[in-house]
C-alpha cells in the first residue's frame, strides 16, 4: 500500500545516493574529470553527469504521471509499482547521475564511449557507428521516435483511465478497453520501452522482462475478480477482445 511504496521509494533514493557517492570516488580517483574552461566553469561536453538534481526531477515527473493513471488500491498494486519505479529511479540515475553502463561497456568491453551525453544514447552510436547515420541524425531520430514512443504510451494510459473513472465501477468495454482489456498496462509497457530506446542500460534492460511478468500477473488476478464481479458478462468481453496486443485475439495476449 501506500507505506510500501513510499518505503520503495526511499530506498531507491538511498541506492541514488550511494551510486553518487560512487561517482565521487570515480572522480577522486581520476577515472574522467569535467574539464575547467575560463571562468571557472566546467566543460560537460567530455563529462555531462552528476546533475542529481535533473535526475531527481526526472525521477519525480515520470513517478507522478504515472501515479496519476494507475494510482493502486490493494497492496499487490503498490507491490508492482514499486518494480516500475525501481525502474524509473535505475534509468535516470545513469542518464544524469552515474554513467554506470558506460563504465561497464568502456573498462570490460573496451568500446570506446566518451562521458558526453550524447553517448549515452546507445542505439544513436550504434547507427553512427555501422555507418547508417551521421552522429547528429542518428541521436535526432533517436529523440524523436522514443519521444513519440513514450508520448504515446502516457496516451494510452490516461484514455484508459479516464474510461474507468467514467465508469463508476461498471464493467468498461468501449473506448481504449474495445481494442484490448488493459490498455492502462500496455500504456506503461509502451512507455518503458520509448525509455529503453532513448537510454538504454543494464540494469533496466535486465529490470524490464521482471515488470512485465509482474503486471502480466497483476493483470492475470484483475481477471479473475473481474469474473467474479461481473460474471459471463466479463467472460464475453474476454473471449472477443485481446489482453495486450490489438492484432492477436486470444485469451493470453
Amino acid at each position: 500500500m501506500r507505506k510500501l511504496f513510499s518505503n520503495l521509494i526511499a530506498l531507491g533514493f538511498i541506492v541514488l545516493m550511494v551510486l553518487a557517492l560512487l561517482q565521487g570516488i570515480s572522480i577522486l580517483l581520476g577515472y574522467e574529470k569535467p574539464e575547467t574552461v575560463e571562468g571557472g566553469h566546467h566543460d560537460f561536453t567530455k563529462y555531462a553527469y552528476s546533475n542529481w538534481v535533473a535526475a531527481l526531477l526526472s525521477i519525480g515527473i515520470f513517478s507522478i504521471f504515472v501515479l496519476s493513471f494507475l494510482t493502486p488500491l490493494k497492496k499487490k498494486n503498490w507491490r508492482t509499482l514499486g518494480i516500475y519505479e525501481a525502474f524509473i529511479i535505475a534509468l535516470f540515475t545513469e542518464m544524469y547521475g552515474f554513467p554506470l553502463t558506460i563504465y561497464v561497456l568502456s573498462s570490460l568491453f573496451g568500446l570506446q564511449l566518451s562521458f558526453g551525453h550524447a553517448e549515452g544514447h546507445l542505439l544513436g552510436v550504434f547507427l553512427a557507428r555501422t555507418g547508417l547515420m551521421s552522429m547528429e541524425s542518428a541521436w535526432a531520430f533517436v529523440m524523436v521516435t522514443s519521444s513519440f514512443i513514450i508520448f504515446f504510451g502516457f496516451f494510452l494510459m490516461s484514455r484508459g483511465w479516464s474510461r474507468i473513472h467514467a465508469s463508476k465501477g461498471e464493467l468498461v468495454t468501449d473506448g481504449a478497453y474495445k481494442y484490448v482489456r488493459h490498455p492502462q498496462y500496455l500504456g506503461l509497457v509502451i512507455l518503458t520501452v520509448g525509455l529503453l530506446i532513448q537510454w538504454p542500460t543494464i540494469v533496466t534492460l535486465a529490470m524490464w522482462p521482471v515488470l512485465i511478468i509482474m503486471y502480466y500477473r497483476l493483470a492475470k488476478k484483475e481477471e479473475d475478480e473481474a469474473i467474479q464481479a461481473f460474471g459471463e458478462r466479463y467472460e464475453e468481453y474476454k473471449r472477443h477482445t485481446p489482453m495486450f496486443l490489438p492484432l492477436i485475439k486470444n485469451r493470453i495476449w
